[in-house]
This record gives C-alpha cells, structure tokens and sequence, in this order.
C-alpha cells in the first residue's frame, strides 16, 4: 500500500518547483532593480559631488563627472550645470527600457564660487 502511494507522488516536487520558478524569477528580478536603482543613485551622488569639486578647482564640472562615472554608465549620464550647482541624472541598468525610464535616479551637489 505505501508502495502505491510513493509511486504515484514521484515527480511531484518537480512539478512544485516548475509551478513556482516563474515567481521566483520575477523575485529575482525585482531585487535586480532594487540593486541597480540604488547602485546607480549612489553613483549619480558620487558624480555631482566630483563635478562641484571640479568647479572649486577650475575644471569643466562636465569633465568631472564624465571621469568619476564607470564606463557603463557614462552614456547615459545627463549633467546639468547651474552656478555652483551640479545635477546628474542616470537611469540603472535593466533589460527592460521602460523600467529604466521610471526608476531614474538624480544626485545633485553644490559648491559656492568665489567672486
């Protein structure tokens, strides 16, 4: 009787875990993105921050963002200057355009030129 039984649940974990692999993907691709959004807000503060320094010291802020950003990121990056006042926008990685778009990230900095 217990032969019987064991018999007619074999596979039944492999039908378990390909019922739950689409969710676990889409989990795994959820905390992707929140990896990326918050990798890519810290490179956009990290850039604003190299762009003002670049200002207190003479250089082109663009400049100084262009070389403080990774390759990848570089790109894609829009610097604005105003003054003192750097803002770097970035969007994060994602093999989806549309989610990119949405989680765009800005780090802003700000240095005051002397007279």
């Amino acid at each position: 009787m217990r032969r019987g039984r064991r018999e007619a649940e074999r596979g039944q974990a492999s039908v378990e875990l390909l019922g739950a692999l689409p969710a676990l993907l889409v989990l795994a691709f959820v905390a992707f993105q929140l990896l990326a959004v918050g990798y890519s807000a810290v490179l956009a503060g990290t850039a604003a921050e190299a762009g003002a320094l670049a200002i207190a010291s003479g250089v082109d802020a663009r400049e100084g963002v262009r070389e403080s950003l990774p390759g990848w990121s570089r790109a894609g990056a829009r610097v604005s200057v105003s003054g003192g006042t750097v803002s770097v926008r970035l969007r994060p990685p994602s093999p989806i355009g549309a989610v990119s778009r949405k989680f765009e990230v800005t780090g802003q900095a700000f240095v005051e030129v002397g007279s």
